[in-house]
């Protein structure tokens, strides 16, 4: 029986092209970026460089990228830097109910430590109305973070109207971009971003690597202490064959990103295609129109998802209930839970996710498979 992975949402497998961009730094280029010698400048000059890709992969400029250890720590270092490098504005921050768990999280521990934070609800597509955020603006709010597309549902947020609106109050906004970069075209400069987290290994690279980027002339708190690294604001050695590999996705990304967004979006309608002929019972979550073409999240009513995944897994299929920072929980997903839709809904919903090495058979025969199980379901009850 043939595996077919369809949870590249939660990680992508290394393309070959990136892993061959990092071994010289593993073997023969192992200098410390920040030593004087031959050896420190040629690690250097990668560092270099990959900074100059990510930023022309954002419409940034190159010394608005600081490198992190992923998009979590992005995420906080947004959050957190900007609060507290802000606090004589103010400390009300404004986010959604959908967000990931970085950014949820981050937002609890400001709040612990005085902060005020408005946590913005969605309708039942999951996207958060502008006019919304525009209410919740206040004279102390310092910064807004709303995600770019959610990882679990697919949906896309207004991110140009609520940068746009950002800046004429005068406030900050980050976006989480991490599942929607590679996918969608992410101008910072076009949207009105001022900071915005992104990750390497959602987009074929290594683990452990991301970036964040910060407008030119934003102050932004550090997080790490220790040396002079990234300018001062992000202290450790870097992570070289990490930063490699993050540029030679990103290269990859942008070189393929309008094939391999039709490709998933065939791949999307193969499995739906096969459900509809099999007379399956299923529901789309997200919204119909606006969403990223990689994540198809949908409800099988009278399967409960706990499972529906063990399921899948026994038939050679890997999918998962949300985000895999909480897949380990049975508790129904939060996104699903602020979207308010019906219970039978939250209780049966699954996240299919494509990407590299997908192909329309895998999509067919994953999506027979599924009919089956769910066919095999309906006979015992």
């Amino acid at each position: 029986m043939q595996e077919i992975y369809l949870d590249h949402a939660a990680t992508t497998p290394v393309h070959p092209e990136v892993l061959k961009a990092m071994l010289p730094y593993y073997q023969d280029v192992h200098g410390n970026p920040s030593s004087m010698h031959r050896y420190g400048q040629r690690t250097r000059h990668a560092v270099d460089e990959a900074r100059i890709i990510i930023a022309r992969s954002l419409n940034a400029e190159p010394g608005e990228i600081i490198f992190t250890s992923g998009g979590t720590e992005a995420d906080n270092m947004a959050l957190v830097g900007i609060m507290e490098a802000n606090q004589a504005k103010g400390k009300h921050l404004i986010t959604s109910q959908i967000e990931h768990h970085a950014v949820l999280h981050t937002c609890e521990r400001l709040e612990s430590l005085g902060y005020e934070v408005t946590y913005l609800p969605v309708d039942e597509t999951g996207r958060v109305a502008v006019e919304d955020v525009e209410q919740a603006i206040r004279p102390e709010t310092v910064l807004i973070s709303i995600m770019f597309g959610n990882n679990e549902v697919g949906t896309l947020q207004h991110v140009g109207k609520i940068g746009k609106l950002a800046q004429e109050k005068g406030v900050y906004f980050h976006t989480d971009a991490v599942q929607a970069f590679g996918i969608e075209e992410v101008d910072v400069k076009r949207l009105h971003i001022d900071l915005l987290s992104v990750s390497a290994h959602k987009i074929n690279g290594p683990k452990g690597i991301g970036a964040l980027y910060v407008r030119r002339g934003i102050k932004i708190a550090p997080h790490l202490y220790g040396g002079n690294q990234e300018k001062k604001r992000r202290a450790g050695t870097e992570n070289v064959p990490g930063i490699a590999g993050f540029a030679r996705a990103a290269e990859l990304a942008m070189e393929t990103r309008k094939e391999r967004r039709d490709h998933y979006k065939m791949l999307r309608s193969t499995m739906l295609d096969v459900w509809n002929k099999q007379g399956v019972d299923y529901v789309i979550n997200g919204h119909p129109e606006l969403y990223m073409p990689h994540v198809l999240n949908v409800s099988f009513p009278g399967m409960k998802t706990d499972a529906m995944l063990m399921h899948l897994d026994l038939a050679g299929i890997a999918a998962a209930s949300g985000s895999a920072c909480t897949s380990g929980s049975l508790e129904i997903s939060h996104v699903l839970r602020a979207m308010n839709l019906p219970e039978q809904r939250l209780e049966s919903a699954i996240r299919f996710s494509f990407g590299y090495g997908n192909t329309e058979e895998q999509a067919r025969e994953a999506a027979e498979r599924i009919g089956h199980i769910l066919m095999r379901s309906n006979d015992k009850r």
